[in-house]
C-alpha cells in the first residue's frame, strides 16, 4: 500500500515539473521556424529571378527584414524603353540606372530584366471591313514581323472569323496559335487567316488577357509581355466595352503597340452610297447604342436603331467621331502599358511598322517592383520612371496600373 502512494506521489510531482517547463517549451517552438515556412518569407534579391542571359545588379542589394515580400503581395512590371536625343535605343542601362515611383512615393527595384531577355507577344490581326480586300498584305506584313523576332520569343496568333450564331453569321474571335517559338507553327496560322463581317476589337484584347496570358509569366519573360495589333481599332460588335479590355491589359501587365491602319476614307466612301446597294457598308446596332451613349445620351434609342433612316451627313458625322473615339482609346491604352501607336497611312506600310515594333521590343527593359502601399482597393495608381546617371536620353515607361481589389 506504502508502495502504491509512493508511485502516486511521484507520478504528481512528474506532472507538476512538465507544466512549470512548458512556457519554456513553448518559446523554443516559436524560436524555430519550418525550413519551407522560412523560404517562403526570405528576403528578394534585386535580380535574381532572371536566366543567364538576364543581367543583374552585380552589387545587388537584399530588401531588409522590414521590407520582406509575402506570397500575397503584386508584383508590378514595368515596361521601359530608353532613347537618346536621336531616338535610338539606349543599351546596357543597370538597375541602379532607374528610380520609380508609385504615386510619387519612391519604390525598390526588385526585379530586372534587360533588352537581351525573351519576350511574349499575342498578335492580333484584323481582317474585317476594308482590310479583308488586302489579306494577303496582311499575311506578308505577319510573318515578316515573326522573321524579325529573335529565337526566344513567343508568339500567339489571334484574328477575326465568321461563325454562325443564332440562325446568323457574326463576327467571333479566334486564337489561331497558343504561344510558341516554332516559327513554321506561326507561319501556318498565318495562312489559316479567315475574315469577318465586324470587328469585335474589345473582346479579343480581353480573350487575350484572360485566355493567351493566362497563365503567370516564367521568370526570364515577367514584365516582357506584349499585345500587338494591327487595326483601325473601330469596334463595330463586341459584348464587351473599352473600360473592361483596357483593364485586362493592365492587370495582366501588358504593353500595347497597335499599328493603326487608316480605313476612314474608304469607310466614308462606302457609307455614301445608298443603302438599296446589296454590298453596303453600315454601322452595326452596337456602334450606334455606343455612339448614343457617348455622345446623345438624352436621345431616344429608337433614333439610332436603324442606320439607314439617317441623312447622309448624320452619318459621316457619327463614323469620324467613332474613328476619332478610336485612335483616342488605342492612344491611351498604349501610353498607360509603356507601348506605341505607329500609323500606318495603308496596308503597304504596315511592313515598315512591324519592323518599328519588333525592333521597339527589342530594345525595351523590364522593371519590377513590389508596391508599398498594400491597400487592395481596385484604384488606378500612377506610375513614373526617372534615370540616374544618364545623360541626354529619354525615358518612356508604363504610366499605371489597378491595384488588386479584395
Amino acid at each position: 500500500m506504502r508502495i502504491r502512494q509512493f508511485e502516486i506521489k511521484l507520478l504528481g510531482s512528474l506532472v507538476c515539473a512538465v507544466l512549470s517547463l512548458a512556457p519554456f517549451i513553448g518559446a523554443a517552438s516559436a524560436a524555430y521556424q519550418d525550413p519551407q515556412q522560412t523560404n517562403q518569407q526570405r528576403p528578394r534579391t534585386v535580380g535574381s529571378q532572371g536566366n543567364s542571359n538576364t543581367q543583374t545588379n552585380s552589387s545587388a542589394e537584399e530588401v531588409s527584414e522590414g521590407d520582406v515580400v509575402r506570397v500575397e503581395t503584386q508584383l508590378v512590371s514595368v515596361p521601359t524603353v530608353v532613347t537618346d536625343r536621336n531616338g535610338h535605343p539606349v543599351t546596357g542601362l543597370r538597375t541602379e540606372n532607374f528610380a520609380l515611383f508609385e504615386d510619387g512615393k519612391p519604390q525598390r527595384v526588385t526585379n530586372f530584366a534587360t533588352t537581351e531577355a525573351p519576350f511574349e507577344i499575342a498578335l492580333l490581326l484584323d481582317t474585317s471591313g476594308s482590310t479583308r480586300e488586302e489579306l494577303g498584305l496582311i499575311r506578308e506584313a505577319a510573318k515578316a514581323f515573326i522573321a524579325a523576332l529573335r529565337s526566344g520569343d513567343r508568339v500567339a496568333i489571334v484574328a477575326f472569323n465568321n461563325a454562325p450564331r443564332n440562325s446568323s453569321v457574326v463576327a467571333n474571335v479566334e486564337i489561331l496559335s497558343a504561344l510558341t517559338n516554332d516559327h513554321g507553327t506561326l507561319r501556318n496560322a498565318i495562312d489559316n487567316l479567315g475574315i469577318s463581317n465586324g470587328t469585335p476589337f474589345y473582346d479579343a484584347l480581353g480573350r487575350i488577357a484572360d485566355q493567351v496570358f493566362r497563365d503567370p509569366p516564367r521568370a526570364e519573360v515577367r514584365g516582357r509581355r506584349a499585345v500587338v495589333a494591327l487595326t483601325d481599332g473601330v469596334d463595330s460588335s463586341s459584348d464587351s466595352g473599352y473600360d473592361d479590355a483596357r483593364a485586362k491589359l493592365l492587370r495582366a501587365g501588358l504593353a500595347s503597340y497597335f499599328i493603326q491602319v487608316n480605313t476612314e476614307d474608304y469607310v466614308e466612301d462606302r457609307l455614301l452610297k445608298d443603302c438599296l446597294d446589296d454590298g453596303r457598308l453600315s454601322l452595326s446596332a452596337k456602334q450606334l447604342e455606343r455612339f448614343r451613349q457617348l455622345y446623345a445620351p438624352t436621345a431616344q434609342k429608337e433614333d439610332y436603331q436603324d442606320f439607314c433612316r439617317m441623312g447622309q451627313f448624320e452619318r459621316m458625322d457619327i463614323s469620324r467621331k467613332l474613328y476619332n473615339l478610336a485612335r483616342g482609346e488605342m492612344n491611351a491604352m498604349a501610353k498607360d502599358s509603356g507601348g506605341k501607336n505607329f500609323a500606318a497611312v495603308t496596308l503597304q506600310d504596315a511592313r515598315a511598322a512591324f519592323a518599328q515594333v519588333a525592333n521597339e521590343i527589342g530594345t525595351q527593359y523590364s522593371l519590377g517592383y513590389y508596391p508599398s502601399n498594400k491597400t487592395r482597393n481596385g484604384q488606378f495608381r500612377q506610375i513614373k520612371v526617372e534615370l540616374r546617371s544618364v545623360r541626354d536620353a529619354n525615358v518612356r515607361a508604363r504610366e499605371g496600373y489597378y491595384a488588386p481589389k479584395q
